[in-house]
């Protein structure tokens, strides 16, 4: 790990390049990048997107232009990417262009505002250090450091070399059984509900779910209105229980915000109230260290199986696990990063 401040920062490289820079991507993303460049007084010199999603639209007070628009138009550029995908052909296409141009991810977290850059690093330095020494394996050791360079440099090349299935992980790692008891943080429209039931051949002892969204909460009763000894809240995790704001994003990215659709949120010791469990997935959209503080009589306890995404925010790669591991110190971790770029779909395994 000592190494990695020897390596350029994303954010500085693009400081300091003199060559023109494109944007690759109009959504949110393309906004946090371009806010944080308005900081460093960074100018991009366009943007483009791919050539289906090209319509003559603009983005930011620039014409949206195809990749082959730059190159009749340049000599040379560098690209900033600024959007996310898992899809194997978008990720291929991405690895295409990185192949022909000089292609960086600079790094702006899902929620929070912690940039991860050369400062950001060198603050935290002996928190990562007390995480990756917790790691219980060398592919987890391995995918912390790359994940940790990655968000550094912004290079895609040490996502792909540590990227690992699902299959892996609940196979060697989490082996679920028949006898599970599986609380869903996060639950969306029963998408992982679908991932536990395929990995325990549809039998299991109970499953809770909770799911502050009035449309998924909806799409999420549908799915599992034939499916037995199930329990579902409409509600987010928390540290207290309590009313907040959420975004009126329909999708996975239903967040606390500032203003919003107010919504209950709860502990998960208060809705379980002793009920034992035996694995947990959290992808609770920046909530995590609320959620745990909310779960530690459940950590506590019953010390479940644990699946959590730990990639919302720039701390988590390393919050997350001392967290824990301060709740209950006889948690082993494993940490896996599933293809996607950027880093999303970086999970944290405990057992």
């Amino acid at each position: 790990m000592d190494n990695i401040k020897n390596l350029i920062s994303v954010w500085d490289f693009f400081k300091n390049t003199e060559k023109p820079i494109i944007l690759y991507g109009m959504g949110d993303g393309a906004d946090k990048v371009i806010r944080e460049f308005e900081k460093l007084n960074i100018k991009p010199y366009g943007v483009m997107a791919s050539d289906d999603f090209v319509r003559g639209q603009s983005f930011h007070n620039f014409r949206v232009k195809k990749l082959s628009d730059f190159e009749e138009e340049l000599e040379d550029f560098v690209i900033a990417l600024c959007f996310a995908s898992q899809l194997p052909e978008v990720i291929e296409n991405i690895k295409a262009v990185s192949k022909k141009h000089t292609l960086l991810v600079p790094s702006v977290p899902v929620f929070g505002d912690n940039i991860f850059d050369r400062e950001f690093y060198i603050n935290n330095i002996d928190s990562f250090d007390r995480a990756y020494n917790l790691l219980a394996d060398n592919q987890s050791k391995k995918v912390f450091e790359n994940v940790v360079k990655f968000q550094y440099t912004g290079d895609i090349k040490y996502l792909t070399e540590c990227e690992t299935t699902k299959d892996e992980v609940f196979n060697n790692i989490l082996k679920l059984n028949n006898e599970e008891s599986y609380l869903d943080l996060g639950a969306y429209r029963g998408d992982t509900i679908e991932e536990f039931l395929s990995y325990t051949n549809n039998e299991y002892k109970s499953i809770t779910a909770f799911e502050p969204n009035p449309k998924n909460f909806k799409k999420l009763q549908e799915y599992c209105k034939d499916l037995e000894r199930v329990n579902l809240w409409q509600i987010g995790s928390y540290s207290k229980n309590t009313i907040i704001n959420f975004n009126n994003k329909a999708g996975r990215n239903s967040a606390i915000t500032c203003q919003g659709t107010p919504a209950q949120v709860a502990t998960v010791d208060t809705i379980l109230c002793g009920k034992k469990i035996t694995y947990a997935k959290l992808d609770v959209e920046g909530a995590e260290k609320d959620t745990f503080i909310g779960m530690e009589k459940t950590l506590k306890l019953f010390k479940p199986k644990l699946n959590v995404a730990a990639y919302h925010r720039s701390e988590d790669i390393f919050s997350i696990i001392l967290q824990i591991n301060e709740i209950n110190p006889d948690y082993k971790f494993f940490l896996r990063h599933h293809p996607y770029i950027p880093h999303w779909d970086t999970n944290l395994y405990c057992i």
